[in-house]
């Protein structure tokens, strides 16, 4: 494939998407959304699929007939899989990650799942370890093992609905699951104490072709029999793809969203604790990367009440001047100061205001930073997604990590690294330009700030 578009199917936490990306240039030329409503009762509460599906074929179907499309990728959030029974439907509906299910049986959980030291998985609450979703499904539904033919991962679901293979791929298995060994790149020891192993489906690479659309998709799309649907790939490898390209190390990269994930590449050894929410991802490539996470997109909008107002730097500098300041977590079941309860130090900020604004960019950035330290990162910091564009998170980030930082421009900050994998003969090679060093009163001034915050840290 030299040239056309690419169709990204993009499902985050929080929006489901639909991108179309120039293979050329892998610019964006249009996006669709829709909310990832998680949908109640029974059996679990569980992602609305149907809906998903419905959204994507008439995306498509629009895409084709307006500008054309050559391909088809897949990335998804992580932590999700799906049971399909042998006529190819759902066994169960996927359950929602945050569903504090799992917890009940968290005991019996711990008592067969892997070592860290065999995963790089931290032991995580809720469904956040899929093999803990697995686990209680067939705990609490003793028939539900008999009824599965084949267990996914959540990007190869919809590869399934769109081609009818079956597939895992390495960067879905190695994201916090326990039941992949990134260090050896085989299935841990925990399908076979599950009883899955002769149903998981067999790993791939990202950028492997599945196989082309089923006859059913492109009649209902108008796309061509041979359109090529390619594996996919977990939404933050997905960011870090298109730079492991073109980028030499050491690097990290910080995928913004509902999660803020960062991920060293060539960094310096350190020893990893799962208690502080340090993990080992896998990338594109298969290679373990230390990575480090927190909910940050989350904590962004419950911080801001949903009143958002762009930060000036004159409110950042009344922000820094009067030592207003956030400490976690604001979300305290995951990241590096999970168990904390958040708190305001000095004024809190009004809602609504550019002051609240400035205030809630550096706490992010102060936990970003700490979980940069965490993973052994060097050289300089890429930022994708939303925070790319947050002013405030930007110059706290680059000042306290004395790092240069690289916001990219894209607005769906995985669709680029997705479409890669159709286009790894012709990955690209610019970035925008880093962030600039602010003058020495305001990087005097942010450096005095982090440090008041590193010390209410520790009295907190």
């Amino acid at each position: 494939m030299t040239g056309g578009h690419v169709a990204v199917i993009d499902i985050g936490k929080t929006n489901a998407k639909l991108a179309l990306v120039r293979r050329s240039d892998l610019s964006e030329v249009a996006v669709v959304t829709r909310p990832n409503a998680v949908l109640p009762g029974r059996p679990y509460p569980h992602f609305d699929v149907e809906g998903h599906w419905q959204f994507l074929l008439d995306g498509l179907a629009s895409f084709h007939a307006d500008l054309g499309i050559e391909a088809i990728t897949i990335t998804t959030h992580g932590a999700a899989g799906a049971l399909i029974a042998a006529d190819g439907s759902l066994a169960a509906p996927i359950l929602d990650y945050e569903h504090t299910g799992p917890d009940e049986c968290a005991r019996a959980y711990d008592a067969i799942r892997p070592p860290f030291s065999e995963t790089g998985s931290p032991r995580l609450t809720k469904g956040l370890n899929l093999g803990a979703q697995l686990h209680w499904q067939f705990a609490r539904d003793p028939l539900l093992k008999e009824r599965v033919s084949h267990v996914v991962t959540y990007p190869q679901f919809w590869a399934h609905r769109l081609t009818g293979v079956f597939a895992t791929d390495v960067t879905s298995l190695g994201c916090h699951t326990d039941l992949w060994n990134p260090y050896k790149g085989q299935f841990s020891s925990l399908p076979a104490r599950l009883g899955i192993e002769n149903k998981i489906a067999p790993p791939r690479k990202p950028s492997d072709v599945l196989g082309s659309v089923t006859a059913e998709v492109a009649k209902l799309t108008g796309l061509p029999a041979d359109t090529a649907v390619y594996c996919g790939i977990h939404d933050s490898n997905a960011s870090l793809l298109s730079h492991l390209v073109a980028q030499e190390p050491p690097f990290s990269v910080v995928s913004t969203g509902t999660w803020v994930i960062a991920m060293a590449v060539g960094a310096r050894p350190v020893s990893l604790d799962p208690a502080l929410d340090t993990l080992v991802n896998v990338n594109a490539f298969g290679d373990a990367v230390p990575s480090a996470r927190f909910m940050g997109g989350r904590e962004h909008d419950i911080a801001l009440g949903g009143a958002t107002a762009q930060a000036t730097e004159a409110d950042m500098l009344q922000v820094l001047s009067c030592g207003s300041m956030l400490l976690p977590a604001v979300v305290s079941e995951t990241g590096p100061f999970a168990g904390a309860q958040s708190e305001w130090v000095g004024d809190e900020p009004q809602l609504g205001s550019g002051q609240r604004s400035a205030a809630v960019g550096f706490y992010l950035a102060m936990v970003t930073s700490y979980c940069l330290e965490l993973i052994g990162h060097e050289g300089p910091v890429i930022v994708e997604g939303p925070f790319a564009r947050n002013s405030a998170y930007l110059l706290m980030l680059g000042t306290v990590s004395h790092s240069p930082i690289i916001p990219t421009a894209s607005a769906t900050g995985t669709s680029q690294g997705a479409a890669l994998l159709a286009a790894l003969d012709n990955p690209l090679r610019h970035q925008m330009p880093a962030v600039p060093v602010p003058d020495k009163q305001m990087s005097e001034a942010l450096l005095s700030y982090a440090a008041a915050w590193t010390r209410g840290l520790a009295k907190a």
